[in-house]
């Protein structure tokens, strides 16, 4: 299984740059293992969902950890904090060699390194984290999104149940959930339930090796209730549909079920544990029956997911429709949502 077998072309203007002006207003494509297919907006997501469904949500909250710092010289640096190694220094994602002082705002002076160690770039700063971000932070859009984010943005690059700060990117797929949608669903009888997975630098870092079973996923920790493994155990016992919104959160279901994750804590009725899961095809689900998603990137590792979940003739049919039909792709774009036939 190579690297190519996730491309596909997409005409530029299919990228989504902003979200729809009100949530719940996109275009859903819905579809099954067995192929067929129908077009809705998202907010009719109700006329596809039983009674008795449960539907998983990651309610993990997206950090403004976007920062564009700038040099003696003048010069600025776009970066991305993506985790605290010890008080004050972070590890960060930007661009460039540069090694030195900077400055954040006018007055914060902060020194990026390279740890040639550990392979990673850090920075160091001595005011507290969350006075830097609440200041200068920025929300870290996707850079395929080639704009400085804005104030609309920490409105829209977030899911309206974030609950737990420690993202450093949107689990997309809850964005389209509006709290209207919710009720009139759970009048419906669907019933919805919430897992935090803290989306790191593994989730969209690129796959680089051509055989896609040699790709490696970075650890992202994640927190699972003991009531709620439960209730999936007596869901699954009786037949139930279990859809998961979002990539992140089918990651932190199958990799705690399918015992592929590092135990951190169990106390006060959550487990808490880092999980590397890679779902690709072969891999054998064990919890969902169903799965609301965006659009995601070519060759991507949440691409290769919805392949495993759908099939991979399947799900390149399914992007070339979206195509054709002018769906918007990625963060900011629509949405599928795929179930068991």
């Amino acid at each position: 299984m190579k690297k190519n077998d996730f491309f596909f072309d997409l005409p530029l203007d299919q990228i989504a740059i902003r979200p729809q002006n009100k949530r719940g207003l996109s275009k859903l494509l819905v579809t099954n293992k067995s192929g067929k297919i129908d077009h809705i907006l998202f907010h009719q997501i109700g006329d596809f969902l039983n009674k008795g469904d449960m539907i998983i949500m990651n309610d993990s909250k997206v950090m403004p950890v976007r920062l564009i710092v700038r040099k003696p010289s003048g010069g600025k640096i776009d970066l991305i904090l993506v985790r605290e190694i010890n008080q004050g220094k972070w590890e960060i994602l930007c661009k460039g060699s540069y090694k030195g002082k900077v400055l954040i705002g006018n007055e914060n002076e902060a020194f990026i390194d390279y740890d040639e160690k550990n392979l990673i770039k850090t920075m160091s700063f001595e005011k507290p984290f969350d006075e830097i971000v609440s200041r200068y932070g920025l929300m870290p859009l996707p850079p395929y999104i080639k704009r400085i984010p804005d104030e609309r943005d920490k409105l829209d690059y977030q899911t309206i149940y974030a609950k737990h700060d420690g993202s450093i990117a949107a689990p997309t797929a809850g964005l389209h959930f509006t709290q209207q949608i919710i009720d009139d669903l759970k009048m419906r009888g669907v019933e919805f339930e919430f897992i935090t997975l803290h989306v790191g630098k593994g989730t969209f870092m690129p796959v680089k090796s051509q055989e896609i079973s040699s790709h490696k996923m970075l650890e992202e920790h994640f927190e699972i209730k003991t009531t709620l493994i439960e209730k999936i155990k007596d869901y699954k016992n009786e037949k139930r549909r279990i859809i998961a919104v979002g990539t992140t959160t089918t990651r932190t279901l199958e990799g705690f079920f399918s015992d592929n994750y590092k135990l951190l804590s169990s106390k006060n009725g959550s487990i808490r544990g880092t999980t590397d899961l890679f779902i690709y095809p072969t891999f054998k689900f064990q919890i969902l029956n169903g799965l609301i998603t965006n659009f995601h990137l070519p060759c991507s590792t949440p691409l290769v997911l919805v392949s495993a979940f759908l099939g991979i003739e399947q799900t390149r049919r399914v992007y070339q429709i979206a195509i054709e039909n002018d769906y918007r792709f990625f963060s900011y774009g629509d949405a599928m949502l795929i179930y068991e036939a």
